[in-house]
């Protein structure tokens, strides 16, 4: 592993646990094994390097997806898939994925950095369950329904249960496997419910 990555995992890491206020680039120097000097060469800036360490996530986070939802049979099976992978995906990188509860646009952690780039990066997962549902609506095993909207409220219906489970005290038995039935519940057609 190349000592910038080491940097960008420990900058995860690190601004999972502490936040972006909370972590420091010297933290981040020190977590990796390198000098200061070295991570303000690769990233410039903390903004920077916590923009790149969330960026890195979503994007390995979209390529896992798009993996996963490649070969489903229809718009509901890969409704189903993407959500359980999302989650999946949460549980799997436990230690760096609260950067991206931190760095999402639906979080206030971090008025100040940049909302529109941060936005537009997370809106690629969103775009992907557009494409789920007009795939769904397509082939009917997805109701009609107003696709950008309901991609939005899939989408938090998932952010809210991933918040759940990272950030309050509740332990909630069950939540992602009813986050997932919740939402295949909300967009399936009668023929994909009762097969």
């Amino acid at each position: 592993m190349s000592k910038k990555e080491k940097i960008l995992i420990a900058a995860q890491e690190l601004f999972a646990r502490y936040g972006y206020a909370g972590t420091t680039m010297k933290m981040v120097a020190e977590q990796a094994n390198v000098a200061s000097g070295l991570v303000f060469h690769y990233f410039d800036s903390k903004e920077n390097l916590f923009m790149v360490a969330g960026s890195e996530l979503v994007d390995t986070m979209i390529m896992v997806l798009r993996d996963k939802i490649a070969d489903c049979r229809n718009g509901y099976e890969a409704m189903g898939t993407f959500v359980r992978a999302y989650l999946d995906f949460t549980v799997s990188n436990e230690k760096t994925f609260p950067t991206l509860i931190r760095c999402s646009p639906f979080s206030d952690d971090n008025p100040d950095l940049d909302r529109k780039k941060i936005g537009a990066k997370f809106r690629q997962l969103i775009d992907i369950i557009e494409e789920i549902l007009r795939s769904g609506i397509e082939d009917g095993s997805i109701v009609d329904l107003p696709v950008t909207q309901t991609a939005f409220m899939v989408y938090g219906n998932i952010v809210g249960a991933v918040r759940t489970r990272f950030l309050t005290p509740y332990d909630v038995h069950g939540l992602y496997d009813e986050a997932c039935d919740f939402v295949l519940r909300s967009v399936g057609s009668s023929a994909s419910l009762n097969s």
